[in-house]
């Protein structure tokens, strides 16, 4: 099973998904969150900022990732365990830096947010959203 991580970058009530090309096998033509399958030997925070840097061209502040759930997402054949983090907090502006994953970004508000790949990821990025916390 492979391990994948996704960050959901928030500013402001609004998100940042990236749209995969519909030429992509995996959640084609869909607005999704940034991310990619883990290296082995790497942590979940680790994955994640080596993605957002090599796909949005941002560097994450690992101390303001936190949690949003892990699911078992994908065919049984070909499950994965995806984890997914919102961050809030990042130096650089996020660009589309990977075209060959992605063919456009945009930042989403909790009312216009396009349907999800996943449902669950979807409702623990909404809830974070709405409840910040401390």
């Amino acid at each position: 099973m492979h391990k994948v991580v996704v960050g959901a970058l928030v500013r402001e009530g609004r998100v940042l998904l990236v749209h995969r090309r519909p030429d992509k096998r995996a959640y084609p033509d869909v607005w999704e969150l940034p991310g990619g399958v883990m290296e082995t030997g790497e942590s979940e925070l680790g994955a994640l900022a080596r993605e957002l840097q090599e796909e949005l061209d941002v560097q994450i502040a690992t101390g303001s990732a936190s949690h949003l759930c892990r699911v078992t997402a994908g065919p049984e054949e070909e499950s994965a365990l995806l984890s997914a983090w919102l961050v809030r907090e990042w130096h650089g502006t996020p660009a589309n830096v990977a075209p060959e994953e992605h063919d456009d970004i945009g930042w989403f508000g909790l009312e216009e947010l396009p349907p999800p790949a996943h449902l669950d990821v979807r409702r623990a990025l909404v809830n974070a959203i709405r409840n910040p916390g401390p």
